[in-house]
């Protein structure tokens, strides 16, 4: 009976022994996977962070444009990329001690470009919108500019924003624009830009389009004969600004500082008479 008893104590004893064994494995498994998973977000913090210093070491700073957009980001007759929203990012890029380097991607897609990590910054008119600040950081805004409802000299059917209900409208998918022809009852007619949207309407494919004032006037005045008008405006100017990813407060501060001193010994406002006939930050 004693042998049987002490047998068994033994059992019991190594049966604890090697229970704590196994919690305090567990434990500094469950430690180091959650030391693991705070060093990476630490990593990937630090990575947005110094976004400024990557572009500054890499001696370049790669922005995602359309070039499709006149006046601000397009392809002149030499077929040079140009344009109000390229000189600004080229200005901002060299103040910050960096050359700029262009990738074209159409509207839609530009976005996802910084999500992708393809582009360090966007400059392409964005509005700067609150759904748009909670996954992206944006400059201060550049330029302010409404938006005009655009149909053929012919169209005697829409004179008013309400008047889109039930008609084809070109829009850019993922841009407000699009969001004001929606929320009017417009049919969408996906387009990747300004000038395939002013196509399709001249060409009677679509009814209307919403854009850019700033457009519209100066494809009035490279066009003058081209048969279109303006038969109604937005309620609200939207601002554009640059957009950076999430999280990058020294590239946004760098980008900022740029355009304030562009503003202060007057290059943002030669840039602005060169492809507008005056300042538009007035």
């Amino acid at each position: 009976m004693r042998k049987t008893t002490l047998i068994g104590l033994v059992a019991i004893l190594m049966t604890l022994m090697l229970a704590a064994c196994g919690n305090s494995g567990s434990s500094s498994t469950g430690s180091s996977a959650a030391t693991n998973n705070e060093s990476a977000s630490s990593e990937n913090t630090a990575a947005a962070t110094n976004s400024l210093e990557k572009i500054k070491s890499s001696g370049k700073m790669i922005i995602g444009t359309e070039g499709t957009y006149p006046p601000f980001t397009f392809h002149d007759s030499s077929g040079a990329l140009t344009g109000f929203d390229v000189d600004i990012a080229r200005e901002v890029a060299k103040r910050i001690g960096a050359e700029p380097e262009f990738v074209e991607a159409p509207w839609d897609s530009l976005l996802a470009g910084i999500d992708a990590k393809r582009f360090d910054a966007v400059f392409n008119e964005v509005s700067i919108r609150d759904d748009r600040k909670e996954k992206y950081d944006f400059s201060d805004a550049y330029i302010s500019s409404g938006a005009v409802l655009i149909v053929r000299n012919d169209n005697t059917d829409i004179k008013s924003l309400a008047d889109l209900k039930g008609k084809k409208s070109a829009q850019s998918l993922t841009s407000n624009l699009a969001d004001i022809a929606k929320s009017n009852g417009a049919e969408i007619v996906p387009i990747e830009g300004f000038n395939q949207a002013i196509e399709l309407l001249n060409s009677g494919r679509v009814d209307a389009t919403i854009n850019d004032n700033l457009s519209f006037l100066d494809l009035k005045k490279q066009k003058p004969d081209i048969a279109l008008k303006v038969v109604a405006e937005t309620d609200d100017a939207s601002q554009s600004g640059a957009v950076f990813a999430k999280n990058s407060p020294e590239l946004v501060e760098a980008a900022n500082k740029a355009l304030a001193d562009m503003h202060s010994d007057g290059t943002y406002a030669k840039i602005s008479e060169k492809y507008f006939g005056e300042d538009v930050s007035k």
